[in-house]
């Protein structure tokens, strides 16, 4: 007799990666500004999870920094991860969710734009590292949950006042 395993819901927090292979799924909340990136290999049925905060670790002050709190950094250390964990390099794609404008400002300053510039960001480096984005939910001014099934590919996404999709 073969026991089936339990699904585990792995939890990913604010300027954090974890990696996950199916039957588990992978969550993050909290993406305003904030964007979650998918890695996965559909065919090893392994995705990754990164909720990155920043679009660049440059900005980083401190000596020991949270690389994945920034889309250059985090991104890539993502995509050794995943790789590392069995995903191959040219099987590796992408689905993208957040970059919320969160705020209104009255200036137009490029420094308030945190959303889109990490939307930005996130294009930027998955281009660098050629992995195609399959799939994206990103900008407006609500907050949004995702959770992500390796077995499915689908990234389920609850956005505040305006419910559920699917990508």
């Amino acid at each position: 007799m073969v026991m089936s395993k339990v699904a585990r819901l792995v939890r990913v927090g604010i300027g954090d990666m974890d990696i996950v292979k199916a039957p588990d799924r992978i969550r993050t909340s909290g993406l305003g500004s904030c964007v979650g990136i998918i890695l996965f290999d559909e065919v090893k049925k392994i995705g990754g999870m990164l909720h990155i905060m920043l679009p660049d670790s440059s900005m980083a002050k401190k000596i020991t920094m949270n690389r994945a709190k920034y889309a250059d950094t985090g991104i890539a250390d993502l995509y050794d991860q995943i790789t590392n964990t069995g995903a191959l390099p040219y099987r590796v794609q992408a689905k993208i969710a957040g970059g919320a404008q969160m705020f209104q400002f009255t200036s137009s300053s490029d420094m308030m734009r945190i959303g889109p510039r990490n939307v930005e960001a996130v294009k930027q480096k998955l281009a660098q590292l050629n992995i195609p984005i399959v799939a994206e939910e990103v900008g407006g001014k609500s907050g949004r949950t995702i959770e992500f099934d390796p077995e499915t590919t689908q990234l389920n996404i609850r956005t505040v006042n305006r419910g559920e999709s699917v990508i």
